[in-house]
């Protein structure tokens, strides 16, 4: 299946890219999908997922097609 994966902000920056286009074969979860695009960079605490543009869990299922954005945490001041 084929997923698009788009990292934001500082996330970008960590991984060297702000966007994939990934081929997965099988049954996907987000989590396999940032440790498939990631390799070995471990996910930052409270990285925000969206499947997509609806907030999801590490656990969702991803689709053929879907979008996969990953977002670091949001700050106010």
């Amino acid at each position: 299946m084929s997923v698009k994966v788009r990292y934001f902000a500082s996330l970008g920056d960590l991984i060297g890219r702000n966007e994939d286009h990934m081929d997965i074969a099988g049954h996907v979860t987000v989590a396999d999908v940032w440790r498939e695009a990631t390799g070995e960079i471990p996910m930052p605490p409270r990285t925000l997922v969206a499947v997509n543009q609806e907030y999801a869990d590490l656990e969702q299922v991803v689709h053929d097609g879907d979008e996969v954005a990953f977002f670091p945490p949001v700050t106010g001041g």
